[in-house]
């Protein structure tokens, strides 16, 4: 969610900033600017409402150069999308601002500026933090100092960067709940709401923690830490690989992350398992001490990593003998909840840097819990460096916003948990095997099923002209309906819903004609009859089916119900093989619906704010 890029240098930054926004691109956006000072000591700015390739077209027909400035893509909180509400924000001419986050007492703060003299030329709380900071530069006449004087009036989260016309010699930053990185080059420095944004200029990245306030020059980075005192922040050496220009012959790059998928798995179990084992570098004796006292599992996340948590749920108390909850983070953040013996917080994050999951970490850090440990995609995010353990996914980039390979990888994760608790809980050795086995062929697994991808394409057709949806799924294929529901309506803007199929007679029944396509995950498990009971319900209405079944389940097509065979698969996994076919289904319906499929409307990759 909105992007910020940073530099100062000897050379021109502009092509530094374009193409760090291009490489934020996934992250979700409306609007994009650029300001820089110029040779001239002039503060210039250019703004374009849609794609950062707009932004650079109106840049090339009117040049700007300098060798500092700041730029950003913004996804729309405060004021619509218009280009007087987009970033950089000026306060009088002088200051510049780009900003992640929610000043929540942002009126207040503008109600007091309005009356000391400033005019508001946008509807944001961004121009907020450009006049507070303005003001503060009247009596401290430092950057550094007004910025450390103004963050003090602010409530609510921010990664901010300050540019003051003034002072084209240094930039200053803020973070307060939302991520910035600084890059550090030769004789230039960067930053970044994201590492992902410097690769081209940079390896070497310093995370800021919460409450920093930094000043950066071409040589030197100085941070201040929340008390105002200097500190050092280690240097990361980042091995990230990302070609925002390369989908790899594929159409979009979420059809890419969906092929994708066996190679991360491979990715994610290698050097985990070893034949018929969990090797000791999966979990390190210190991560197995503390994983051993564990007798609850409290799960915190959103979106499609809240149903990888609900998945494991299911895993984590049947095959592991712990006892889970699942929350949404925004919840229960904002609620008072009781912490069982024993219990440790489970985080799920693709970025490491969901607004309301990290939240939600902190506040278990006062809460009593035995120890916190987060499954996430990216090394270096705010989750790794303030959870007590972490277990990376091992994705890779995922551009497309719709999370597809990091929610397998995240599946895959949690199963690795479940058994490393499992072993430490006296699971028995032939269920610890029995389910190792079942790992080790996921990749091939994964492989057979995307072989579903044009008999599928041809389905997606007949959901053209529908509105509506409704996907059903029992036991641990339940929050796989969930997922693919959320995809469905994320990429193709069919509203979509899920359901346990039992609860179909509470309700939902109601819903069912031949205009509503009901869509069924249907592995060959205990609760195949069950199951079956509730697809006769739905015939019976009337209803259109679409069923993904385990080819051994004996379901035929007809008149009312398209089945689409499944390779089979052991019951363990099969939560991760179900998923496979409903991101294809999504992916080739909202081709036929003509949506844009990475970056579809109104959402973002990273959730950075509340």
């Amino acid at each position: 969610m909105c992007g910020i890029v940073g530099a100062i240098a000897e050379r021109n930054v502009v092509e530094i900033l374009l193409e760090g926004l291009k490489r934020l691109e996934y992250r979700g956006y409306d609007s994009a600017g650029v300001a820089i000072v110029d040779a001239g000591s002039q503060l210039k700015r250019v703004r374009k409402i849609g794609k950062v390739a707009e932004l650079k077209n109106a840049i090339d027909a009117d040049p700007i150069k300098g060798a500092i400035g700041i730029a950003h893509t913004r996804w729309a909180t405060h004021g619509g999308v218009t280009e007087a509400n987009a970033h950089p924000h000026f306060s009088t001419g002088r200051i510049a601002v780009v900003h992640n986050g929610i000043i929540e007492n942002y009126q207040k703060l503008s109600y007091e500026l309005k009356e000391a003299g400033y005019a508001y030329l946008s509807q944001t709380d961004t121009e907020t933090i450009a006049h507070t900071i303005h003001q503060a530069m009247m009596t401290s006449h430092d950057l550094l100092s007004a910025v450390r004087e103004s963050v003090k009036n602010f409530h609510g989260a921010y990664g901010t960067v300050v540019m003051d016309m003034e002072s084209p010699d240094k930039l200053v930053v803020a973070r307060s709940g939302s991520p910035l990185v600084i890059g550090l080059g030769i004789g230039e420095n960067f930053i970044a709401s994201d590492q992902m944004a410097l690769l081209p200029v940079t390896r070497r990245f310093i995370f800021l923690e919460e409450g920093d306030v930094a000043e950066i020059t071409r040589t030197s980075v100085k941070i201040l830490d929340a008390n105002g005192t200097q500190v050092e922040r280690k240097i990361h050496e980042s091995e990230l690989e990302h070609d925002a220009g390369d989908k790899g012959g594929y159409r979009h790059y979420m059809l890419k992350e969906i092929y994708e998928q066996p190679a991360v798995v491979r990715n994610a179990l290698q050097d985990r398992l070893s034949g018929d084992e969990l090797t000791e570098s999966a979990f390190d004796p210190a991560a197995e001490a503390i994983l051993a006292k564990v007798r609850h599992v409290k799960i915190v996340a959103c979106g499609t990593s809240f149903h990888a948590g609900l998945t494991a749920k299911y895993w984590l108390e049947q095959y592991a003998g712990v006892s889970c909850s699942v929350e949404i983070a925004s919840e229960f953040r904002y609620r008072k909840s009781f912490v069982h013996p024993d219990s440790m917080l489970l985080t799920i994050s693709q970025s490491g840097e969901t607004a309301d999951t990290l939240a939600a970490l902190r506040l278990a850090k006062e809460s009593g819990y035995l120890t916190s440990l987060t499954i996430c995609n990216v090394a270096g995010s705010s989750l790794v460096r303030e959870s007590d353990l972490a277990f990376m996914t091992r994705a890779g980039t995922e551009i497309g916003v719709a999370s597809t390979k990091a929610f397998t990888t995240q599946l895959t994760a949690l199963l690795l948990l479940t058994i490393k608790l499992g072993q430490l809980n006296g699971m028995p050795k032939e269920q610890q095997t029995e389910m190792l086995q079942a790992l080790q062929s996921l990749p091939t697994k994964l492989e057979a099923t995307l072989n579903l991808d044009k008999e599928i394409s041809g389905l997606a057709e007949e959901f053209a002209d529908k509105h509506h949806s409704l996907f059903l799924g029992r036991g641990d294929q339940y929050p796989i309906a969930m997922e693919g529901a959320l995809k469905l309506k994320e990429i193709s803007y069919i509203h979509a819903e899920a359901y346990a199929s039992g609860e179909l007679k509470h309700g939902p029944l109601a819903l069912i004609d031949d205009e509503m396509p009901v869509i069924v995950v249907a592995p060959n498990n205990e609760l195949l009859e069950k199951l079956k009971s509730n697809v006769e319900e739905v015939r019976a209405r009337g209803g259109v089916m679409y069923v993904f079944a385990d080819k051994d389940a004996q379901f035929q097509s007809d008149d009312t119900m398209r089945v689409i065979d499944v390779p089979h698969v052991d019951e363990i996994i099969a939560p991760i093989i179900y998923t496979i076919p409903l991101q294809l289904l999504s992916y080739y319906v909202a081709i036929i619906k003509g949506t844009d499929v990475d970056q579809p409307r109104n959402l973002a990759k990273s959730v950075t704010v509340e």
